[in-house]
């Protein structure tokens, strides 16, 4: 059995008597992920991968996961349980985890990281990797989909941890992130800045660096990946591992000001301060002579004085004008549209009671540039409960299943007494930005 062979048809399953199989998450280059439960009251949800293994394999990897128990670091993924199991004659290994709500290969198929975001990521992914590599680990798999988020705060995945200067006893598929000695010797700390290279392009870029693997030259960092992350890339990207930096240098150079990307500016550029100079003397030369000349035409025509001793142009038969009484404050109308920051719900044209806004964890939002529209279909009984959601319309997929939810707990005026009972049907319409969420009836 390999890898490709654990699929969605697994779901329904109990691993090991203990972790039921409750949906596919999708696979990895080692095995495949699905969604299960802790158990507890009520039960808590869990990821758990699948990873089929051969005895001696199996072996090396329990050893890894046992000397990883004393590993423990907020931005590192918790490990509830590990073990190994049998399906028939195949031996499997698993891992149960904490449940991520998103990952990094989720996102970048949208858009690409802005600069901002790329450094918010890098600071505790860059704990987590120093962390490792002063208690003897090394990641190993540095990828987006091993960046998570989970309750609203990055972490990378710890199923995989390697033991440094140890070979691997799982080898997983070729792939970009995997550093070019990696077939060759032990693992060292030097593989995980690879990966990291590669992942920096990837994030701003929405692709992975072009490498002629086979001409030995190193991989092309391209011209639009802004200052630091580009020298950071380049200094990562090194063929030979004695070259590349460690995660310390990687950090002083992220934090260093001067490395930092200078704001960009919509003026047109400057002369040389050479120029500038004297173009800032001649104008303030021609600022001084019309001071001067304003002056002296002030002395020479002073101002008249209104006579008969009015101090006022206003005639004295014009009565003082009476200011207009206020008008009345209009009396607060329903909005059409509530916002996750008002302080309770307001009903929709009269027609919602009670609505339930997605509750987006930060992280995630962080991720949204400009809008995200989703559309949810709601049935709503006689009663007034919704009967039945589904997604009519998506920009993404995970922001919508978070409106699907909401959606499930919102209830509408009930149908009148002299109506004949039946089920009406509404479209929902909900907007997530960065600074909050907002709900409407589109019909």
């Amino acid at each position: 059995m390999n890898s490709s062979s654990i699929d969605s048809e697994w779901v329904g399953r109990v691993i090991d008597g203990r972790f039921p199989l409750r949906q596919w998450l999708g696979s990895s280059g080692l095995g495949g992920v699905f969604l299960t439960e802790l158990d507890g009251d009520p039960s808590r949800k869990a990821a758990i991968k699948l990873i089929p293994a051969d005895e001696s394999a199996a072996q090396a990897r329990i050893r890894v996961w046992a000397a990883t128990e004393t590993l423990s670091h907020p931005c590192l993924m918790h490990l509830f349980q590990t073990g190994s199991w049998r399906i028939g004659s195949t031996l499997l290994l698993y891992a149960v985890m904490e449940y991520a709500e998103e990952n990094l290969s989720q996102i970048l198929p949208e858009r690409p990281l802005t600069p901002s975001e790329t450094h918010e990521m890098l600071a505790p992914l860059l704990d987590a990797l120093g962390y490792l590599h002063r208690n003897g680990f090394v990641h190993g798999q540095l990828k987006p989909s091993n960046i998570l988020v989970v309750d609203d705060q990055l972490r990378i995945s710890s199923e995989s941890l390697q033991v440094a200067g140890e070979t691997a006893g799982i080898v997983a598929p070729p792939n970009v992130y995997e550093a070019p000695e990696s077939t060759t010797r032990p693992i060292s700390a030097s593989a995980d800045l690879w990966s990291l290279g590669v992942l920096l392009v990837e994030t701003l870029t929405q692709h992975p660096p072009v490498w002629d693997k086979i001409a030995h030259q190193e991989p092309v960092v391209p011209e639009q990946v802004p200052q630091p992350f580009a020298a950071i890339a380049r200094e990562c990207l090194r063929v030979a591992p004695e070259r590349r930096p460690t995660v310390q240098q990687v950090k002083a150079r992220l934090e260093s000001p001067s490395s930092l990307p200078e704001p960009e500016s919509e003026t047109v550029p400057t002369a040389p301060a050479k120029h500038r100079l004297k173009a800032f003397v001649a104008a303030l030369l021609v600022l001084l002579l019309v001071v001067t000349a304003l002056l002296l035409r002030s002395r020479q025509n002073p101002p008249s004085t209104p006579t008969g001793g009015q101090q006022t142009s206003v005639p004295a038969s014009t009565p003082a004008a009476k200011p207009s009484p206020k008008p009345a404050p209009a009396p607060p109308q329903p909005s059409p549209v509530a916002r996750k920051e008002s302080p309770a719900a307001v009903p929709l044209a009269g027609a919602v009671v009670h609505q339930v806004l997605p509750d987006v964890p930060m992280a995630a939002r962080n991720t949204i540039n400009g809008k995200v529209h989703v559309a949810i279909r709601v049935t709503v009984d006689p009663s007034g409960a919704v009967s039945d959601a589904t997604i009519d319309s998506a920009g993404s997929r995970y922001f919508a299943n978070l409106a699907l939810e909401a959606a499930r707990q919102w209830r509408f005026q009930p149908s009148e007494s002299n109506e004949q009972a039946r089920s009406r049907v509404w479209l929902l319409r909900f907007e997530f930005t960065r600074t909050g969420t907002t709900a409407g009836l589109m019909q």
